[in-house]
């Protein structure tokens, strides 16, 4: 299965989805640096990006495995583990 998901910036290209955050807010990223994070909320009727520092998404996906450990989740948590580390390492 290929869960990988791309969007376009109007400013800064193509993004590459790291994870969802919140119903309706995902964390996305540079593709090629890695170095600007986004947090992509997804309405019926748009999509808004608001810029974040590296370490607050650091957090969001830190966060975000908590909820999975928690949640028992065990091949997503697996999942955005092995992106903590390649991103965020």
């Amino acid at each position: 299965m290929n869960t990988e998901n791309y969007i376009n910036h109007p400013t800064f290209g193509l993004l590459y989805r790291v994870c969802a955050v919140d119903e309706h807010q995902e964390l996305y990223t540079t593709l090629y640096a890695q170095r600007l994070f986004f947090v992509v909320t997804v309405t019926q009727e748009n999509f808004g990006f608001e810029p974040i520092s590296r370490s607050d998404a650091r957090l969001m996906v830190e966060n975000r495995l908590r909820k999975l450990r928690r949640g028992g989740s065990t091949q997503e948590y697996e999942q955005l583990q092995a992106i903590h580390q390649q991103t965020f390492q």
